[in-house]
């Protein structure tokens, strides 16, 4: 990504200024106009992350996703029925339970009354938390008059992906749950049950078997250095943190992420997945290729897919088909890069995408459901390994012990 500073005209008039990061300066104009109407001047400055370590994003908001998937579905039922938008507006925030949501409607319903557009107010007030291609619906949908069609559409697009969250959250519970029972185990065991065996030993003067020599060897080495261990786990994840927020890392890591086994299919799927549904999301909203492909890529969740989505505009402003530049660039599936180009061939770019963008979902459900399947059987052959070797150095430093005697 490149960042740009800017300088620009407010909706109300005023003069401001700031930095925006991007692909390129089309998808810069694009993020800049959601916020202010006049852009005076733009330039290029260092690449995000240049910086090194201390160029790194800290912070920011988080969505609500079950909540703003309810906001979302609330709109397109209260505007079907009819009930003006300022009304309608005020209507949900009084619902609305979750305070970054809360406080975003009220504002926006302060300035829907005072005859601005809802999806500029969406644009300024929600920038930090709702997602591009929200926004970018809810201003197409505004533009061409179905607003409520635009707000049903943002609904099923993001009840989908809640939903296919929250299957993954489930499916992971009980993983989650067997792996926090194992460390607990393991924790106890080296902490109280070997040191007690241990002092029991030591009061013989027998040659206790190699397994319980290695036992005993962790078991002290855990009771000295464990202030140590742990200082180096959060030194190693808090220099994760940090690199993996500059551009560097965060590029580095997402083309490791694709090259995982398991997880790197899973990943690949999901980026796939992501690309169909919002590009198909995009363009039934009306935007133009160039723009939907930008909205596109700031919404993949892998870093190194966002980056060559988004380059793919400059391809596209060539006069050059979707497909072949997917194609010349090589970091999509073969089968969606099929589909595409026959998308494009066909005039039925929306209705491909959709189809497209139900098989990877499809596919990238039953990967999950596999690699889970495998996880569950794995912690548990850990565990029992685990504590396996501790029964047996017990038992075997016994019976020397009963020999010895």
């Amino acid at each position: 990504m490149v960042t740009y500073k800017y300088q620009a005209l407010s909706y109300s008039g005023q003069k401001v200024s700031g930095v925006v990061d991007a692909f390129n300066e089309m998808d810069a104009v694009d993020r800049i106009k959601q916020n202010h109407s006049v852009i005076i001047k733009m330039t290029p400055v260092k690449g995000k992350g240049e910086g090194g370590l201390l160029a790194m994003e800290i912070g920011g908001n988080r969505l609500n996703s079950k909540a703003f998937t309810v906001m979302c579905s609330q709109f397109a039922i209260i505007l079907k029925a009819g009930i003006p938008i300022g009304r309608t507006v005020h209507l949900i925030a009084a619902k609305t339970s979750d305070k970054p949501l809360h406080k975003m409607l009220v504002r926006v319903a302060e300035d829907v009354e005072a005859g601005r557009s809802i999806s500029q107010s969406f644009a300024e007030h929600g920038e930090k938390i709702l997602p591009a291609t929200f926004v970018e619906t809810i201003a197409a949908g505004e533009h061409s008059g179905n607003l409520d069609k635009a707000f049903e559409t943002v609904y099923e697009h993001f009840d989908k992906q809640a939903k296919m969250a929250a299957k993954v959250r489930g499916a992971l519970a009980y993983p989650m749950f067997v792996l926090a029972i194992a460390v607990l185990v393991v924790i106890v065991l080296m902490a109280k049950v070997v040191p007690t065996f241990t002092a029991i030993f030591e009061s013989y003067d027998a040659e206790l078997p190699i397994i319980t020599q290695i036992l005993i060897a962790i078991a002290n080495f855990f009771a000295k250095w464990w202030l140590v261990m742990i200082a180096v786990i959060a030194l190693l994840l808090l220099i994760y943190k940090l690199y993996g927020n500059t551009e560097d890392g965060r590029m580095r890591f997402a083309r490791w992420q694709l090259k995982l086994p398991v997880l790197g299919n899973i990943a690949e799927l999901n980026a796939a997945s992501e690309f169909a549904n919002t590009l198909a999301t995009m363009l039934s909203a009306g935007l133009p290729m160039v723009r939907a492909i930008n909205i596109t890529a700031r919404t993949l969740s892998n870093y190194f897919m966002s980056t060559e989505v988004g380059k793919l505009s400059v391809r596209l402003e060539e006069g050059h088909a979707l497909g072949a530049s997917m194609r010349e660039a090589d970091f999509m599936p073969d089968i969606l890069v099929d589909m595409v180009s026959v998308g494009e061939e066909t005039g039925e770019m929306e209705k491909t995408l959709h189809t497209i963008a139900g098989y990877y979902d499809a596919e990238l459900d039953q990967a999950i459901a596999s690699a889970l399947a495998k996880l569950e059987p794995a912690l548990l052959v850990g565990l029992a390994g685990i504590a396996g070797f501790i029964v047996i150095a017990i038992y075997m430093a016994m019976f020397s012990m009963y020999a010895a005697m």
